[in-house]
């Protein structure tokens, strides 16, 4: 099982849609409200290089926002591997 991480903010829409996607896919996740952690916001900017939310870690691989398909490919791929 993959390792992954969401930065989230708690009114963000598409960071609830991040969430219920990978909890339908049967994916658990450790979770950090950017807007309530300022150190989980510098480390969320070191990775992604951006501010926006959702930014989700799969095993140290970056996807900004909620991009369905790309999460999808980077999930398959840890299924297989």
């Amino acid at each position: 099982m993959p390792q992954i991480i969401i930065y989230t903010t708690p009114v963000c829409q598409f960071c609830n849609g991040a969430k219920e996607f990978l909890t339908d896919q049967g994916f658990k996740f450790r979770e950090y409200d950017v807007y309530n952690d300022p150190a989980k916001v510098d480390e969320m900017i070191k990775k992604s290089g951006q501010m926006g939310v959702p930014v989700i870690d799969i095993d140290g691989e970056i996807v900004v926002g909620f991009n369905k398909s790309r999460l999808e490919e980077i999930l398959k791929e840890k299924k297989t591997a």
